[in-house]
C-alpha cells in the first residue's frame, strides 16, 4: 500500500467513531504506529466528565476530535479543558473551533500564572465505573495524537486511587484558582496579539503538510475559523449584514462559501466574470450537491441553488424586478471586493434584493476617494485581519520592498479628478531611460515569476516588449483588442505557472481574481493613486506556497501626489495616513510586519520630507474637500454627504477642534462660504439655525434621541408636539432595522425588545425626552401625553429648507453614532 493510501484509509479511521468503544485500551503509548488518537477518542465516547490539561492546542488536532466532544457535550458531559498561552503556541483558531462547536458548555482556560512553565499533558476520564487518565507528551495537535513519535501511560482509577485523586485535585485547584476563562472577549484579545513564534515554522509545516496528506475536502482554516465563529455570532446578536475585511490570501471566497452552507438560495456578486468563475469552483468543493449558475453577459440562470452574478448585469434595473427576483428571492448574499459597493450598480442590487443576511469581503475598505463602503453594513466588520497582523501570524509571507526613486517629474503631467492624465503618463513612461531602470533593478533578484502593474494598455505592451528584447521573456495580459507582445489570460497563466513567461505586465488585469500562490515578485511601475489597488496588487505575492519565503517588491516612485503615503501603506494600517505622513516621515520599525524589509532610496527620504512640509493648512484643505465632493455630486453636499465622503485624515484633524470642526455648524460653514441659498441663507441666526446647531452637537451615548427626533420629523410633515402614540410607532419602526437594535440587543434590560409593546418603548423613550429637558429646555417640554417643542419655532413649522436640514441632522447623527461606535469597539479590542 503507498504512502497517500495509507493516509487516505487513517482519515476514513480518524473521521469515525465506529468501532472506538470496542478499541482494548492500552496502558503504554508510543507513537509512530502505536497512535494516541483511538484510545482518545474511545475514552471520550465513554466518559461521564473530561478533563484536559495541555501545553498547547492546535487547529490540526482539535479538529481530530471535536466532533467526539461534540457529540459527548450533547449528552450533558460536562468538558473542562486548560492550556497554556505562554509562547503563543496555541492557535487562537483552535480555540475558535472549540468555542464554535461547543458553546458556552465547553470551560475553557488559559493557565495564568506569570513567570512559571506550563508544560503539563494530561487526559483525565471519569466513567460510570471508574476512570483513566492519559498522561505524557502528546498535546493536542495532529501529530501528537497520530504519527509523531509520543509516549503516554494510562493510569486506571481502580487500583491507582489515590494516584488518580492527586492528579485530579491538582488539576481542579489549577484550573479554578490559576487561569483566565477564555470567553468572547478574551478569544478576540488573544487573536488580535497573537504572532506566529519562530519555532512554529517547522511545526506548523509538519501540521499542515499531514493535514493536506488525509483530507481530500476543503475544511475552514486559520483566519477562515476565526471569521465562521463571529459571523455566526453577529447573527445571534441580531445583524443582517455585516463586513469581513481580510488581507489579500486569507482565502475570503472559501470563507463566504463555508458560512454559507446554512442558506439555500445564495447569491455571490463580483464585477468580473473570471472571479465568478474562481468562485463557483470554490464554492462547488464546498457545497458539491448545490446547482450553480451565472447570471451575466448571454448567461441568465436562474433556477439553482447559488447563482453567480456580475454587477453589471444584474445591477441593471431591468433584471432587480419581480419578473426574475422577488426581493427575498436570496437567502444569503455575498458582495466580493466591497470596496466597489459605493458604485451604483452594486448600491442597486444591495437597495433591492432583502436577503436573510448579506455578507461584505474586501481586504481594504478605505478607499483614498473616501467613499464611505463602511455605512453600507452600518459600520458592522464581523471579522478583521490586516496586512500586518496577517503577516505577523504567519498566514501570508513577508515582503522585502524597495523603493526606487523614478526622476519622472509628475508635477508637468496634468492631474484632474485625482488621477493623471493617461496619455500624457505613457508619453513620459515609455522611453528607454526608465525601461532600463526598471529592467536593471529587476535582474538584481533571481525571479521566476513577476507581475508588474503599469498605467496603461500601451505602457504594459512596452515593457513587455522591452524586457523580450533583453532576453526575458515576458508579455503583457490586456483587456480588450490585443496588441504585439500581449497574450490571452488563460494562456498567459498556464505558461507563466509553467515558467515558460517570467514576467506578466498588466493595468489591473491582476489586482483582483489571480490565484498563482508562488508569484515571488511584483513590480509598482506607475504612481500610487489608491490604497485598495496598492494592498491588492501587493498582495498578489503574498500567498504561502512551498518553500516560499518572502515577496520582493520594487516599487519605483516619483514626486507623484501622495507618494508620500507609501511608507504608511506598508505599514498595513490606513488609518489617518495623510496626518501621520505629515507629522513623521517614516513609521517606526516595529510598525511594519515582523520579518518585512522595507528600503527607501535616499533621494526619496528628501522627496518625502519636502512633500510633508509642503502640505496646506488644514482649514484650506477642509474647503478643497468641499469643493472636491461638491464637483463629485454635481452639488451641495449635505452634512450626511460630507461627513460621508471626508477624508478620513482630514476628518481627523478636525473632529475634536470646536472652532473649525464643520459639522458644529454646518449651515455656519456654508454661509461662510458663500454656498448657501437664498432660502437657506434665511435661516442663518435664527432659533432655526440654533435648533439645528444644538442638535449638531448633543451628546449620544446610544441611539434614542434619534426615533425620538423622527417622530417630530413624522415622514417630512414637520410638527412641534408628538403623541406617546406617535413616540412609540417611530420607536417600533426605528429599531425595527437590525442594525439599530443591536444596542438593544446587548444590554439585559432591552434584549428581549422583539416581544416588545407600547409601554416598554415609552419607558426607554424616557431617557431621551429627559436628556432634551436637562441639555436642551430652550427648545423642549414635556406635556404629560404629548411630547413638544416649543412655539419659538414656530415660524418654521412649514418651512421646507428648515425641514430638509432637521432630517439631514438626523441622517448624519446616526451614522456618526455607528461609525464612533465602530471605533471604540476596535479600541476596546
Amino acid at each position: 500500500m503507498s504512502h497517500d493510501e495509507e493516509c487516505i484509509k487513517e482519515n476514513s479511521i480518524l473521521q469515525s467513531n465506529i468501532g472506538y468503544k470496542d478499541i482494548q485500551l492500552q496502558n503504554c503509548i508510543t507513537g509512530d504506529t502505536n497512535h494516541f488518537l483511538p484510545q482518545l477518542k474511545s475514552s471520550i465516547t465513554q466518559a461521564k466528565s473530561i478533563d484536559i490539561i495541555v501545553a498547547f492546542l492546535m487547529e490540526s488536532g482539535v479538529k481530530l476530535i471535536v466532533e467526539d466532544l461534540k457529540q459527548v457535550i450533547k449528552k450533558g458531559v460536562p468538558i473542562r479543558i486548560l492550556t497554556g498561552n505562554y509562547l503563543n503556541i496555541t492557535q487562537p483558531q483552535a480555540l475558535y473551533l472549540l468555542k464554535d462547536a461547543l458553546g458556552d458548555e465547553v470551560d475553557l482556560r488559559f493557565y495564568n500564572v506569570c513567570n512559571k512553565s506550563f508544560h503539563p499533558k494530561a487526559y483525565i476520564f471519569e466513567y460510570e465505573n471508574g476512570g483513566d487518565i492519559f498522561i505524557g507528551s502528546s498535546n493536542i495537535s495532529r501529530s501528537a495524537l497520530t504519527s509523531g513519535i509520543e509516549w503516554n501511560y494510562r493510569i486506571t482509577k481502580h487500583g491507582h486511587e489515590e494516584d488518580f485523586e492527586q492528579y485530579k485535585s491538582t488539576f481542579e485547584d489549577l484550573f479554578l484558582n490559576h487561569t483566565i476563562i477564555v470567553d468572547d472577549n478574551e478569544l478576540q484579545r488573544y487573536s488580535k496579539v497573537w504572532r506566529r513564534p519562530k519555532v512554529f515554522y517547522d511545526i506548523e509545516k509538519l501540521e499542515d503538510g499531514e493535514e493536506e496528506n488525509v483530507i481530500a475536502y476543503p475544511t475552514p482554516k486559520a483566519a477562515q475559523i476565526e471569521a465562521l465563529y463571529e459571523l455566526k455570532k453577529s447573527r445571534l446578536e441580531g445583524w443582517d449584514r455585516g463586513i469581513v475585511v481580510a488581507a489579500t490570501g486569507i482565502g475570503k471566497t472559501y470563507l463566504a462559501a463555508f458560512d454559507s452552507k446554512g442558506f439555500q438560495k445564495v447569491l455571490f456578486v463580483a464585477h468580473r466574470q473570471e472571479i465568478l468563475n474562481q468562485a463557483e469552483a470554490s464554492f462547488k468543493s464546498v457545497r458539491p450537491k448545490d446547482s450553480t449558475g451565472f447570471f451575466s453577459g448571454s448567461n441568465k440562470d436562474i433556477n439553482c441553488d447559488i447563482l453567480f452574478a456580475t454587477v453589471q448585469t444584474l445591477g441593471q434595473a431591468q433584471y432587480l424586478c419581480e419578473e426574475y427576483f422577488k426581493r427575498d428571492y436570496f437567502d444569503y448574499i455575498v458582495i466580493d471586493e466591497f470596496h466597489h459597493a459605493a458604485a451604483g450598480n452594486y448600491q442597486n442590487i444591495i437597495d433591492y434584493f432583502k436577503p436573510k443576511f448579506l455578507l461584505g469581503i474586501t481586504a481594504t475598505p478605505e478607499r483614498m476617494d473616501n467613499k464611505d463602503v463602511f455605512e453600507i453594513c452600518s459600520y458592522n466588520i464581523v471579522y478583521e485581519v490586516r496586512l500586518k497582523e496577517a503577516i505577523n501570524k504567519g498566514w501570508l509571507v513577508p515582503f522585502r520592498y524597495y523603493g526606487i526613486f523614478d526622476d519622472t517629474d509628475y508635477s508637468k503631467i496634468s492631474f484632474n479628478n485625482g488621477k493623471y492624465n493617461e496619455k500624457e503618463l505613457d508619453e513620459a513612461f515609455m522611453i528607454e531611460k526608465r525601461a532600463d531602470l526598471i529592467l536593471n533593478h529587476y535582474e538584481k533578484y533571481n525571479s521566476k515569476r513577476a507581475l508588474g502593474f503599469c498605467s496603461s494598455r500601451k505602457h504594459a505592451n512596452f515593457m513587455a516588449e522591452y524586457f523580450c528584447h533583453n532576453g526575458i521573456s515576458a508579455c503583457a495580459v490586456l483587456s480588450g483588442e490585443k496588441m504585439s507582445c500581449s497574450m490571452d489570460r488563460e494562456e498567459a497563466l498556464k505558461k507563466f505557472k509553467e515558467e515558460e513567461v517570467k514576467v506578466l505586465f498588466s493595468v489591473d488585469m491582476f489586482n483582483e481574481g489571480l490565484d498563482v500562490p508562488d508569484v515571488d515578485m511584483v513590480m509598482f511601475l506607475r504612481p500610487t493613486e489608491s490604497t485598495t489597488v496598492f494592498l491588492q496588487q501587493l498582495g498578489r505575492g503574498l500567498r504561502r506556497c512551498g518553500n516560499k519565503k518572502y515577496l520582493n517588491v520594487l516599487d519605483f516612485i516619483g514626486n507623484y501626489k501622495k507618494a508620500n503615503l507609501v511608507p504608511y501603506l506598508l505599514s498595513g494600517d490606513v488609518r489617518n495616513i495623510a496626518d501621520k505622513a505629515k507629522n513623521k516621515v517614516f513609521p517606526k520599525e516595529e510598525e511594519y510586519p515582523e520579518d518585512c524589509i522595507v528600503d527607501f532610496d535616499f533621494k526619496l527620504i528628501d522627496l518625502f520630507k519636502k512633500m510633508a512640509e509642503d502640505q496646506k493648512k488644514i482649514v484650506d484643505l477642509v474647503k478643497e474637500e468641499f469643493y472636491r465632493i461638491k464637483n463629485e455630486l454635481g452639488r451641495v453636499p449635505t452634512r450626511y454627504e460630507m461627513y460621508k465622503y471626508i477624508d478620513d485624515d482630514i476628518y481627523s484633524n478636525i473632529r475634536a477642534k470646536t472652532k473649525i470642526n464643520i459639522f458644529n455648524d454646518y449651515l455656519g460653514f456654508l454661509n461662510s462660504i458663500d454656498e448657501l441659498t437664498e432660502e437657506e441663507k434665511s435661516l442663518i441666526k435664527t432659533k432655526a439655525h440654533d435648533f439645528i446647531k444644538l442638535l449638531e452637537i448633543t451628546s449620544m451615548t446610544k441611539t434614542y434621541k434619534m426615533p425620538l427626533l423622527l417622530a417630530f420629523y413624522n415622514n417630512g410633515y414637520f410638527k412641534l408636539s408628538v403623541t406617546e402614540e406617535e413616540i412609540y410607532l417611530s420607536f417600533k419602526e426605528f429599531y425595527s432595522k437590525a442594525s439599530n437594535a443591536v444596542d438593544l440587543i446587548k444590554d439585559k434590560s432591552t434584549k428581549d425588545y422583539l416581544t416588545w409593546g407600547k409601554k416598554e418603548y415609552l419607558k426607554i423613550a424616557k431617557n431621551p425626552r429627559a436628556a432634551f429637558l436637562n441639555s436642551a429646555d430652550e427648545f423642549f417640554y414635556d406635556n404629560r401625553d404629548t411630547y413638544c417643542i416649543k412655539s419659538s419655532l414656530k415660524e418654521f413649522e412649514k418651512n421646507k429648507t428648515f425641514i430638509k436640514h432637521f432630517k439631514d441632522v438626523i441622517d448624519y447623527r446616526t451614522s456618526k453614532f455607528y461609525k464612533e461606535r465602530l471605533e471604540k469597539r476596535k479600541n476596546q479590542i
